[in-house]
């Protein structure tokens, strides 16, 4: 793929080059600093201060000029502005017009200066990073923190941009006065609530959004979709996603999510009484469980190469199977039959449209939006988890209709037929099928003198610093340093097989997915034997396990808040990914039936420190494996979403199995038997996570 380096090049205002941040010069710096070292001619105290005062000068002549040009923004609005006040004395339609076209004029050059800010800002973080990784340092903390704190910081310029603000609010103020002249005398400060229909606003409005409305939550929250995004999205780009986007197949995907999470949750309390009641033993509802999460791994696969070339057929298809999965779910009651059950929830697991609704979000949602509907994603996936079982224990009845039994075992699989029939209907009626990327294309060109305006209009397309365009090639081969070349062409194509996705996993990234699958395979063991558990040793019924799980899933959009607002902010994400590991180490150490009687504190104090715990490290571990993985998963059939569904959903069908395989030893083992692996994964992934970023940082 194209160095950042030469990104850099290609986008710089040709008029503005000399003011930049000369990242060429600073990565052969650090280069020229790595090399000094190791000869010995130079300690590393020397080289943190001449670095440092590198970035000092770069920033400042940054700063200053990005001073100066709001100095001559604000100095043309303030000519407007006379010639404003002159014609609301004589009014003269074709020199109000003229004003207008004035104003937007100033709001196209501010646009690039917004545009100037972002990638400077980018260049800034790379060379911090790179900077780390070369020489082991956290030099990046304490840089920020030293100049973002200071009175006289020239740092926060770039990350506060209230002047740029300012302006944006002058020319919004002024085109909106000269918009509408029929006799209003309410401003846009009166009715903020209302759009100035005017596109150089929108486009900067958008920009500032960019700049400074993404919150810390919303990106935590977005990273547990693990929707990848490209680092500098062209123009071209953006209009495509406008053109494909429709809000109610967002919803509907949303929808998909939300139902497919209360299907796989809504069976968990009652799974066991379900087995027994045929005949099986409690410790079947492994087996019956895991069923789902097994063909879900072939599921994944061919869903995410469908979503290819179309979004609704596979949505169709997977309400069409989950219908039926459900429907054999619940008639295996009165066919006496355990295959019927496993069958049914296979056909379930068949139905799992999760790639799609990821891949919709990453393909066809416009990036301003994205981050929020990814983080739409991941809370209906929470909200999902907690309906589930909340709903198994309202289900609490037993009835015949004919010859179709309605208890508490068959109510769900009747429920969810019902649900997925109900979304059928609604997603044939309001879906609209994305246009694909080239009857996109060919639509009406626009004509060549607008093409500048749209690359300024579209150009602020990321928040500031804390993006995915970490997972970029150039971050991942340190060894590059000559940015005039480009990569191959096939360098940039998506992965065409899991074979060659694996390839493309660096240690760092094999080593989160590896946290991925412990934290998935605890999970699934603490909430796929607690009914079995929970009924032999506190003898609970369907309704207390229900209220047990349903309060763990109400747990997960509440951490997230916490950690995204306040906890992301104190700690690197380092740190809190060890520590999170650590307390999902001591949660399943305290789960143990050591000591008797087993108690019903200890089994909840040490569940809920695990569920919170791994779900604190979900998301963190997420947020890294984003950031460092390959950008060619990031598009395609076997992308980064693919991998991390793979890697989660082996681990819940390897849980689900070892339940069912220590079932043969009795239900007084069961447990032991069951947290011992978790443990053992536990304590490897916290050793590699120590390695791993020992030797990187």
């Amino acid at each position: 793929m194209v160095a950042f380096g030469k990104k850099l090049k290609d986008r710089q205002i040709q008029e503005w080059q000399g003011y930049y941040i000369n990242y060429k010069l600073m990565k052969k710096k650090v280069k020229q600093y790595d090399n000094q070292i190791k000869a010995g001619s130079l300690d590393r105290r020397h080289v943190l201060k001449d670095f440092s005062r590198m970035l000092d000068n770069q920033i400042e002549r940054i700063v200053l000029f990005m001073l100066e040009q709001q100095g001559l923004l604000a100095s043309r609005i303030s000519d407007l502005n006379k010639q404003q006040e002159s014609l609301q004395e004589q009014p003269d339609i074709s020199k109000i017009i003229e004003l207008r076209e004035s104003y937007r004029d100033v709001g196209r050059d501010l646009l690039k200066l917004l545009f100037f800010v972002e990638i400077n800002a980018i260049g800034l973080r790379k060379i911090l990073k790179k900077f780390d990784k070369r020489f082991g340092y956290r030099f990046t903390d304490y840089y920020v923190k030293t100049r973002a704190n200071h009175p006289y910081s020239q740092l926060q310029q770039v990350f506060k941009h209230v002047g740029l603000g300012a302006v944006v609010g002058a020319i919004s103020r002024n085109l909106a006065d000269l918009q509408d002249r029929q006799g209003s005398y309410l401003s846009i400060y009166d009715q903020p609530s209302l759009p100035l229909q005017d596109s150089v606003v929108d486009s900067l409005q958008a920009a500032v959004d960019r700049l400074s409305h993404s919150t810390n939550f919303l990106n935590f929250l977005a990273q547990h979709a693990l929707i990848m995004q490209e680092e500098f999205p062209t123009p071209v780009e953006e209009q495509v996603d406008d053109q494909r986007y429709h809000f109610m197949s967002l919803i509907l995907n949303l929808a998909n999510t939300f139902l497919y999470m209360v299907n796989t949750y809504i069976i968990v309390p009652t799974a066991d009484d379900y087995s027994m009641s045929l005949g099986a033993a409690a410790t079947v509802c492994g087996i019956v469980i895991g069923a789902m999460a097994v063909a879900q791994i072939f599921s994944s696969v061919y869903f995410s190469a469908w979503s290819n070339r179309s979004y609704f057929r596979p949505l169709v298809f997977s309400s069409i199977v989950l219908f039926v999965g459900n429907i054999m779910y619940a008639l295996a009651y009165d066919l006496k039959s355990i295959p019927v059950l496993l069958i049914g929830r296979i056909f379930c697991g068949l139905g799992s449209a999760r790639a799609v609704n990821r891949r919709y979000i990453s393909d066809c949602v416009p990036l301003k939006i994205r981050m929020q509907a990814s983080a739409g994603f991941v809370s209906a996936s929470a909200l999902g988890m907690a309906c589930g079982p909340a709903l198994a224990g309202l289900l609490q009845t037993n009835f015949k209709i004919y010859k179709l039994t309605f208890n508490q075992d068959t109510l769900p699989g009747w429920l969810m037929a019902f649900a997925w029939l109900v979304y059928l209907i609604w997603l044939w009626i309001s879906f609209r099928e994305p246009a694909t990327e080239t009857e996109v294309n060919t639509g009406p060109q626009e004509p060549a003198n607008n093409v500048e305006n749209d690359v300024l209009e579209n150009g602020i397309t990321q928040p500031l610093l804390l993006k995915v365009e970490d997972n970029q090639q150039d971050d991942e081969n340190d060894q590059e340093y000559d940015e005039s070349e480009e990569a191959p062409e096939e360098s940039r194509q998506p992965a065409n097989s899991i074979a060659e996705a694996y390839r493309l996993l660096t240690p760092s990234v094999k080593v989160q997915l590896l946290i991925y699958f412990m934290l998935k395979y605890a999970m699934e063991v603490l909430l796929s034997e607690s009914s079995v558990v929970t009924t032999y040793y506190f003898s609970w019924s369907t309704g207390t396990v229900a209220i047990f799980l349903a309060c763990l899933g109400l747990t997960v959009l509440p951490i997230n808040v916490v950690v995204g607002s306040y906890i992301s902010n104190m700690f690197e994400d380092r740190q809190i990914l060890l520590v999170s590991e650590i307390m999902v180490f001591l949660g399943i150490l305290g789960s143990f039936h050591i000591v008797s009687p087993y108690t019903v504190p200890q089994y909840v104090c040490s569940g809920l420190i695990m569920f919170v715990a791994a779900e604190v490290l979900e998301g963190v571990n997420l947020s890294l494996l984003s950031r460092v993985m390959s950008s060619r998963l990031s598009r395609g059939t076997y992308n980064g979403g693919l991998l991390s569904t793979e890697a989660g959903t082996f681990a819940r069908v390897i849980a689900d199995v070892t339940i069912t395989l220590a079932g043969y030893l009795g239900q007084s083992k069961l447990l032991n038997v069951t947290l011992l692996p978790s443990l053992l994964i536990c304590l490897a992934s916290i050793i590699a996570t120590c390695y791993t970023y020992n030797s990187l940082y």
